[in-house]
């Protein structure tokens, strides 16, 4: 077995808190994906997202893009 030397010595031969470390780390990761999923299904839930995307088409239905309509349509 290879001994160690040096001022990095002790962070190369210690690993006792390594697992509580990456255990700390996964957690706090899947809480963020955890949340961020929450609030996608609150914006979903509630209709924000539709109301949304129907108030951007009206707004483009009612001239907001009559450039890009007549260039699709003029095909």
């Amino acid at each position: 077995m290879e001994r160690h030397s040096g001022w990095y010595q002790f962070f190369v031969a210690n690993t006792a808190g390594q697992s509580t470390v990456e255990f700390a780390v996964v957690t706090a990761a899947l809480m963020v994906v955890v949340l961020g999923l929450g609030a996608f299904w609150h914006l979903f839930g509630d209709g924000v997202v539709v109301q949304h995307a129907v108030q951007a088409a009206a707004y483009h239905i009612q001239g907001g893009a009559a450039g890009v309509l007549a260039d699709v349509f003029a095909a």
